[in-house]
Formats: C-alpha cells, sequence, structure tokens
C-alpha cells in the first residue's frame, strides 16, 4: 500500500488554515519563542498570556490557580491565585543525592515546601510564582537538571525499569533510555534564551530539524522496560521497549506501539489503547527505530482534532499493518519477529532489597508521590537527612515511591537509622491495596480536575481496608487507582479497580484490568459517590475472597464472575 492510498485530509501535508488552531500557534511561534520573554515581566498580572500558556508546556510548565479559593476570589473581584507547575526532565527516574539536595532546596525556596513523585518517574514542583520560574529553572541548571520538553507536543520524559535485582541490565537499559531522552527533546535555543537569558546566535540550519514548525499532533511517551517487572506500564506508552535478555546480556528489544490512557466521557470515539507489540529490534537500531516510529505519527497524525491526535488513533485509523510497514520503510529494513517474554508483577519491591553487585537498595512507598513535612511525619526532612550522607543514588519509581540505591554494605546501617529516625519505615506497613495504589494530583492544582484523587484516595482506602480485613484479603495485592478526570494520568483503566472522577465526590467506578497491566478494565457503575462505591466494592471483594481461584488475581476474578465483560481492545472499551 502506497501514501497516497492513506487518508491524508487531517495531518502535517495540509496547509495550517486547514489544520487546527494550535498548529498555527506552534508553526508562528518561533520555535517555542511566542511572547513568554514579555509575559514573564508583565507585572499587571500573575499569569501569561493564553497563547503563552500554551507554548510554556514545551519548556515543561504549566499555568495554574488554586481552585480552592478560586471563587471566593472571583467574589472579591480578584484574579485567579496564578501559580506554575514546573516538571523536571528525568529520564530513568535516577538522580544523584546532590540532585535530590538541590530539589529539596528549590521546593522550600519557591514550591511551597513541597515535592511530587509523578507516575512517570520525576518531580513537579507546584506553587511557583511566575516571578520565581527563572530562579527555578535555573537552580536546575547547577545540578544539570531542566524541565524541557516535560511537557508539550513532544516527547515527554521517557521511562525505564527500576529493577535492583538486574542492577547491570538496569544501568544498561537506564544508559539507553537517557541517550533516547536526549535524542528526541526538542533542539530549539528558545529555553535557553528564555530561562538562562543566552543570547540567540545565529541559525545556519533547521532549529529543529525532526520536529519543524509544528512539532508533534500530541505528546508522545516512550518507556523502556525489563521483564519480569512490567513496573512501566509499558502498554500504555505510545512507544514501548521491552528489553531481551539472554543469559544476562541484553540482545535488544521487542517494539511495542500505540499505548495511551486519555479518554474523554461520553465521547465514545475517544478510548484508552493498549500497545501492540510488532517485532525485535537489536540494541543498535534503537535510534534509528525511534526516529522511524516517531516520524510516521508527526506525518500522519491527526492536527485537526486534539481529542484524535494520539499515535494510538493513527493507528487504528491507518491500521496495524500498515503502520508498521511505514515504519519499516523508514528504518530501511523489516523488523525482526518479536522475542517471548514474560512479565509477572508491575509493582515496587518495598524495602530492602540487594542488587547482583552486593549494593543494597531500599525502596520506600511514598503515598500518590506527595513529599512534604506534616505533623507525623517529616517526610521532607527525613529524605533530605538521607540525602546528605548518601552515596549512591535515589530512583523514582514509575509507581511514584522512591528508591534509595546503590547503598554500599558498609553504609545500610547508618541508613537504616535514618530511616527509623524519621519514621519512613512506617510508610511501608499498609494493606496490599494500599501499597499498590496510585493517584494523580487533581484538585485544588490541575485545571481539569472533576474531583478529588490525592487528597481523597487516602481516606478512601481507609474505608475499604475494613472490608479486605472482614474478608481475609489485607494482605492480596489488588491495583487500585484514581484520576480526578478521565484523562488517566495514573494509568487507571489497566488497574483491577479503578476510579475516575466525574463530578465533586462522583466517580465511574472500573473492574477487570489485568495485574501486570496487560489488559483494559471496564466500567461497572458511572457517576456514584462514595456510598454506592463501599457497597460495590463489599460485595465484589467478598464474592472475591469466597470463590476465587488458586492465585487468581481479582482482576481476573471480575471477568471470570461476569461483573464486567473482557475488553479485547480499546476500540471496544465504550461497548
Amino acid at each position: 500500500m502506497t501514501n497516497t492510498t492513506v487518508d491524508r485530509s487531517r495531518d502535517v501535508s495540509q496547509p495550517l488554515d486547514k489544520l487546527g488552531p494550535d498548529e498555527t500557534l506552534k508553526a508562528n511561534s518561533r520555535q517555542l519563542r511566542g511572547t513568554i520573554k514579555e509575559s514573564l515581566f508583565d507585572p499587571i498580572t500573575g499569569a501569561v498570556t493564553v497563547s503563552d500558556t500554551k507554548l510554556m508546556k514545551f519548556h515543561g510548565i504549566y499555568q495554574q490557580d488554586d481552585r480552592d479559593i478560586r471563587d471566593e476570589r472571583r467574589r472579591q473581584k480578584l484574579e485567579a491565585a496564578f501559580s506554575f507547575m514546573a516538571r523536571v526532565r528525568l529520564p530513568g527516574g535516577v538522580l544523584s543525592a546532590s540532585q535530590w539536595l538541590k530539589l529539596d532546596a528549590l521546593a522550600r525556596d519557591y514550591a511551597g515546601n513541597t515535592l511530587r513523585l509523578t507516575t512517570r518517574q520525576t518531580f513537579q514542583f507546584h506553587h511557583v510564582l511566575k516571578t520565581d520560574l527563572r530562579a527555578l529553572m535555573q537552580g536546575l541548571r547547577d545540578v544539570l537538571l531542566d524541565t524541557r520538553a516535560a511537557c508539550g507536543d513532544d516527547t515527554r520524559g521517557v521511562m525505564a525499569s527500576i529493577n535492583p535485582h538486574l542492577s547491570a541490565i538496569h544501568a544498561e537499559v537506564y544508559a539507553l533510555a537517557k541517550q533516547a531522552s536526549d535524542h528526541a527533546i526538542p533542539k530549539t535555543g528558545a529555553y535557553n534564551e528564555i530561562w538562562y537569558q543566552q543570547e540567540a546566535g545565529e541559525i545556519k540550519e533547521p532549529e529543529e530539524p525532526f520536529y519543524g514548525r509544528t512539532y508533534m499532533p500530541r505528546k508522545f511517551k516512550i518507556g523502556f522496560v525489563i521483564p519480569p517487572s512490567n513496573d512501566i506500564d509499558v502498554y500504555a506508552q505510545d512507544l514501548g521497549f521491552i528489553a531481551i535478555v539472554v543469559r544476562g546480556k541484553l540482545k535488544g528489544f521487542n517494539v511495542a506501539i500505540g499505548g495511551g490512557m486519555g479518554r474523554t466521557d461520553q465521547a465514545p470515539e475517544t478510548y484508552p489503547r493498549l500497545a501492540d507489540v510488532i517485532g525485535f529490534i537489536p540494541v543498535d537500531q534503537l535510534i534509528p527505530a525511534i526516529d522511524a516510529v516517531m516520524s510516521v505519527q508527526r506525518d500522519y497524525g491527526d492536527r485537526v482534532s486534539r481529542p484524535h491526535a494520539r499515535f494510538k488513533y493513527t493507528i487504528d485509523d491507518k491500521g496495524l499493518d500498515w503502520i508498521k510497514a511505514e515504519i519499516e520503510r523508514r528504518l530501511g529494513q523489516p523488523l525482526a519477529a518479536a522475542k517471548p517474554f514474560e512479565f509477572t508483577s508491575n509493582g515496587d519491591p518495598l524495602g530492602w532489597v540487594q542488587g547482583d553487585d552486593g549494593r543494597h537498595h531500599y525502596t520506600v512507598f511514598i503515598e500518590n508521590g506527595r513529599i512534604i513535612n506534616t505533623p507525623e511525619l517529616r517526610l521532607m526532612d527525613g529524605l533530605r537527612a538521607i540525602a546528605q550522607v548518601h552515596k549512591g543514588t535515589f530512583r523514582v519509581t514509575p509507581n511514584q515511591s522512591l528508591t534509595i540505591a546503590e547503598i554500599a554494605p558498609e553504609d545500610r546501617l547508618t541508613i537504616a537509622k535514618l530511616l527509623d529516625e524519621y519514621g519512613l519505615v512506617g510508610l511501608n506497613v499498609g494493606s496490599a491495596l494500599r501499597l499498590n495504589s496510585m493517584a494523580c494530583v487533581a484538585l485544588p492544582t490541575c485545571g481539569l480536575a472533576m474531583a478529588e484523587s490525592e487528597r481523597y484516595l487516602p481516606t478512601l482506602l481507609s474505608k475499604i481496608e475494613p472490608i479486605l480485613d472482614a474478608h481475609g484479603l489485607r494482605d492480596e495485592p489488588i491495583t487500585i487507582r484514581m484520576t480526578g478526570c478521565p484523562n488517566g494520568c495514573a494509568r487507571p483503566y489497566i488497574a483491577e479497580i479503578a476510579l475516575t472522577g466525574r463530578a465533586p465526590g462522583k466517580y465511574n467506578l472500573y473492574f477487570g484490568g489485568g495485574f501486570h497491566g496487560q489488559r483494559l478494565n471496564k466500567m461497572y457503575l458511572e457517576n456514584v459517590g462514595e456510598p454506592v462505591i463501599l457497597e460495590a466494592l463489599e460485595k465484589v471483594l467478598g464474592h472475591y475472597a469466597k470463590a476465587r481461584r488458586p492465585k487468581e488475581h481479582f482482576g481476573d476474578f471480575a471477568i471470570r464472575a461476569g461483573y464486567v465483560a473482557k475488553v479485547t481492545e480499546g476500540r471496544h472499551f465504550n461497548d
């Protein structure tokens, strides 16, 4: 099949006036410069212009306001309480102790004394005032960190497995993930000019030889996973690389394409989708494969309708076979057949583990990723104290926890004492359901949130745990995820139990996701509040406790028992 037989009425081949307004904005932005400089120096408002809010996403920054006080400020005829979220680019979630200490200091100075671990292995600063943004960015530069391409229509932060049992392989895969991130980020000088106040140099060649003037149609997510752990949820990535390890050696990667969680309620044409494994590449083909896959989406993705612009829809519209053939054409050779692999978990090994090099690793459960001091727990102070003596690295897990990694045997006792002194050991004590939970930020800062998530899920779990106790399920691992809207930032549609916000106090309830992230779930109840949610969980969890088969996961049982239908592909998610 040739390109001429494929519908191109909505992609980059069309003139700008035929495409969506965001495409015109990007094309006219002078490679993401816009008027951001001018907006930052406008003393009249704590916000930036509407167009600059969109362009700043490419710089890793979202404009937000405090929704807890939005209505009150309106009544007082005051401007919304604007601030900014800045997301760090941190491929593979790895950082040094000195980098941790810098993040801690910046959070205390500019971000409301809190850090947040994201579901994509990085950090977010919240509550940053416009006047402090440059200082924050320059502070990150001091420790060789930045926020470029952490948001926007480009390659988002690249994920990689956290697997201390395979530390040598992890190090190799992490290096490749960082290489992929450095390769795929935009090359424009706008970031340095705006945030570091560097003079614009002479541009002799196209600033963006890959992205062009209009970048990608939407965000594009890349992840690397090391079986048997599917901790990054590889099937939720636009482009996933599944490491194939033979006798302790990395041979290459199976390539998976077309994953994505985002959808819109009451819009059946939008849906989550799991990635398809299309073949295998050796390690030396990694960068060419990234270019080939991304360029297909760049050239053929929908640039008219943003809700339909993710790679998953391009694949379903054009056909997986055609997309694969086009990738192979651009790669210059066919993909080899996919190699066998198996996933057995997607959670974090909490507590102490020892790697194959003799060094120790301690993973701390950070509920919903929030690092903050409270009267009950000085979490932020405790992690700072550890960073002050730690000689290894820290690793943010894809499940919002934190691994204190590469602890030398002689330093284990020191780290253990600090963990105990600050009460961090107790964070790993709780029901298996709680320890397999995730939530997005939602209210009060996310502009898309329809309901609570991060602030509410711990309370809801405390009401679910007596149900677990009554049925002997406290130690049964079950994945549960909550988001404040249907966009799916906490990857809810592959959880065994999921809740997505519909309105204040109201959620859609889903059952049936795969424990290893290998299957989509299905809506069980729509737009219900806490009493109905607890009643439903009492019924279904009770039935599971009585009727489950040996080693049967909850998601599998929910389908077998007929509570929800099995979803075989994303296009049938809303059936």
